[in-house]
């Protein structure tokens, strides 16, 4: 049984819907060309406003970036090698809040652990674009918003709090 006063072992519909809107949650938002945005998501990059492209929208998903890539995989950046980690470790913990609310079999510590380490690893993705981008401005203010870590903290931090608490403090 879950430790998080609602007596459920296992996540509801809310819980999964909140788990699983985390996939749409771009991982950063970063300053496009011409002052548009880009949003890092984790199936791509959607360049809001460019030039020429249709309903001013522009998406160029991941796998084409990797495909087309002339470099090896190891020779890319850490934080572009850890991309295709954070969009597991989100679709692991999707597959096992769903495997609860469907089946009514699920470790909510690990559906918790998931998130924790897609919020890392959607982290480590957005300082790497950050280094990219610029880590500041002029201002102090950041140039890259790293929401997706932001949000699937907050995810973590709603739902999962009490069950991974449960790993840490042995009562």
């Amino acid at each position: 049984m879950s430790t998080d006063g609602t007596g459920s072992a296992v996540s509801t519909r809310w819980e999964l819907f909140a788990v699983a809107a985390l996939l749409a949650i771009p991982v950063a938002i970063a300053p496009g060309s011409g002052g548009d945005p880009t949003l890092v998501s984790l199936w791509g990059l959607v360049n809001v406003g460019p030039p020429g492209s249709s309903l001013g929208i522009d998406i160029y998903p991941v796998w084409t970036y990797f495909a087309a890539q002339p470099r090896s995989f190891g020779s890319l950046p850490a934080s572009i090698r850890v991309w295709p980690l954070a969009t597991a470790f989100h679709l692991l913990a999707t597959i096992s809040a769903g495997s609860g609310v469907a089946v009514g079999r699920e470790d909510r510590r690990v559906t918790g652990g998931l998130l924790v380490l897609a919020a890392v690893a959607s982290l480590w993705v957005a300082v790497g674009v950050a280094g990219r981008f610029g880590a500041g401005t002029a201002s102090r203010w950041p140039t890259v918003l790293p929401v997706g870590a932001v949000a699937t903290l907050t995810v973590v931090v709603i739902a999962y709090r009490y069950d991974l608490r449960a790993v840490v403090i042995r009562g």
